[in-house]
């Protein structure tokens, strides 16, 4: 009898420790710490937009519906966010963009639980993608995770496809960028290197333009808050003309660079963040270049080659493996940090590529 009550106990006592551990298990996802729209964008971004809140609702994704549940574990600080902010997200919802993750819950049979991905998710540390066609499960682990957020990720593919695709490069072309240490130009200047070309950057500042020539290979680099005529530095850095110019900044810099165009040169316009927090964007004057000089200028979408990622992968996994490619991000711990770091992106406070990390494992 006093056997039989002892074993009872002990499996009452078992009981109630299993029923603590799920109780913790299940309050830890229940948290679910979110930044959320929360006052319309007018002008520039700034941290009163953008709250973050802890919400209490559980993202489930049940078995055959198609989605996935994941635990965000890194997430990309890029001027596209702005735009999804604007014109993608009801005031009151999360914020979205694309990050790296771990697969929690599967109801799609191209994942399993473990998988890592990257994809378009949202600023939150559990998300329910209900559209994961538009994730890439993660197959190289021998770098670091955070690279798929940049140089592995939607920058590293803009810049490898504006380049290749879009620029139609020759060996010995030269080659101007714009916002060149960012997470697309630094990449942009490199591959450009790689292949033979002559390359110069510009940036926000002296540390920036030290990076570039220094730690990416430019051949030259000015920063243009500096050069009191953006001409005379382009025709300092370019004396002969520029063949190709990736755009990533538009307005004034677009302006300069247009005259100094070689014949048949080619202007491919990834971004132009010099625009995006203005009321009323500038206007550019010396449009008339492209016809005296027969110069193409095209806009692209790096959406338009999403199926170029394997090949993307299969140059450049190589290139970082052997040092050849060299990557700085500007790192922001914790989601609550998140808010401040996208800000800093349209003032130029990050040095390299922007991440904010959500959690490490």
């Amino acid at each position: 009898m006093c056997l039989t009550s002892q074993i009872q106990r002990e499996r009452e006592r078992e009981r109630e420790r299993m029923e603590k551990e799920n109780s913790n298990a299940s309050a830890e996802v229940m948290r679910n710490k979110q930044v959320i729209y929360r006052e319309k964008v007018q002008g520039s971004l700034k941290e009163t937009h953008l709250e973050v809140r802890t919400s209490s609702e559980r993202p489930k994704a049940d078995k055959d519906s198609g989605a996935i549940m994941v635990k965000n574990l890194y997430l990309a600080c890029d001027p596209y966010n702005l735009h999804l902010i604007k014109f993608s997200t009801q005031l009151g919802s999360t914020v979205s963009g694309y990050g790296v993750a771990r697969v929690l819950e599967s109801g799609h049979p191209n994942f399993k639980k473990g998988d890592l991905v990257l994809g378009l998710t949202r600023w939150e540390e559990y998300s329910l993608i209900t559209a994961p066609k538009t994730c890439f499960k993660i197959e190289h682990t021998d770098v670091p995770l955070s690279y798929y957020t940049g140089l592995l990720g939607m920058p590293g593919l803009t810049a490898y496809a504006g380049f290749f695709e879009v620029c139609s490069p020759k060996k010995g072309d030269t080659v101007f960028i714009s916002a060149a240490s960012g997470a697309v130009g630094q990449l942009v200047g490199q591959f450009a290197k790689l292949f033979g070309c002559y390359v110069v950057g510009s940036a926000g500042s002296k540390e920036k333009v030290d990076l570039l020539k220094n730690k990416f290979g430019f051949d030259d680099a000015f920063n243009y808050k500096e050069e009191l005529d953006l001409d005379a530095a382009l025709k300092r850095c370019f004396p002969e003309g520029i063949d190709i110019y990736f755009e990533n900044v538009g307005g004034k810099m677009l302006d300069a660079v247009l005259p100094n165009m070689k014949l048949h040169g080619r202007i491919t316009v990834c971004g132009m963040i010099s625009q995006y927090n203005l009321e009323q964007h500038e206007g550019v004057h010396n449009l008339i270049n492209l016809i005296w000089k027969r110069v193409r200028m095209e806009g692209f979408s790096v959406s338009d080659f999403y199926h170029l990622y394997p090949k993307f992968l299969e140059m450049v996994l190589p290139q970082i493996r052997e040092g050849k490619i060299a990557y700085t991000e500007d790192i922001a711990e914790g989601l609550e940090n998140g808010p401040a770091a996208l800000v800093g992106v349209f003032s130029g406070r990050n040095i390299g590529k922007q991440v904010v990390v959500v959690s490490r494992k």
